[in-house]
């Protein structure tokens, strides 16, 4: 059976070197079969990382579905001082996420599985999500996460147009204690913000 990257894939498996450009420097990283794009870094996460600004420099930041994990290490890289939280539902993720961040000598990571302690409440959350587990679980998903955030803190997800971009922004937007916008368009994706503007009802 082929392991998709949104599903719990354990054991061993062959892992690969790729070379990707990090917080402005090239790093040599691992990945492996049945983790989100596992050939190097995609579109939607460098569109990420491109278009979004710096982020905060204390506290507790939270990578959503971090796979090897490109969104992590560069929030890690880019503000040594917090705590970066990769969280992935693949065993597989977790410990790529783990030895590369050994390999980029950062020791502000915290690879997880989704069971983060409940008290944590994040600064700022980034994410790739994965738009292709369907709309009812996406939206579990984000009502799971995104209530977690610091109120007048923001997350960052990037969604190709033609996967539901723009519904999922009404959506979000019409969730107690959230106010959502498109923040960028670029290539065929679009970058929306989500701010924590009350806690929920």
């Amino acid at each position: 059976m082929t392991d998709h990257y949104f599903s719990a894939a354990e054991g061993d498996a062959p892992t690969r070197e790729v070379h990707v450009t990090l917080a402005g420097e090239e790093r040599s990283l691992l990945t492996a079969p049945g983790v989100f794009s596992g050939d190097g870094l995609d579109v939607g996460t460098s569109v990420l990382l491109d278009e979004t600004p710096e982020p905060p420099q204390t506290g507790d930041l939270l990578d959503l579905g971090a796979g090897w994990g490109p969104i992590a290490l560069s929030l890690a890289l880019r503000a040594p001082e917090a705590r970066v939280w990769a969280v992935d539902v693949n065993p597989r993720a977790v410990d790529l996420v783990r030895r590369n961040a050994e390999r980029v000598s950062v020791a502000n990571v915290l690879p997880s599985l989704p069971g983060v302690a409940a008290d944590v409440r994040f600064q700022g959350i980034w994410s790739n999500p994965p738009i292709r587990i369907g709309k009812p679980a996406l939206h579990a998903l984000l009502l799971e996460w995104l209530p977690r955030l610091e109120v007048g803190c923001t997350a960052w997800l990037v969604v190709q147009k033609h996967l539901g971009a723009d519904s999922l922004l009404r959506w979000l937007d019409e969730q107690d204690g959230l106010s959502a916008e498109r923040h960028t368009s670029k290539r065929t994706f679009r970058v929306l913000r989500v701010d924590r503007v009350a806690a929920a009802g």
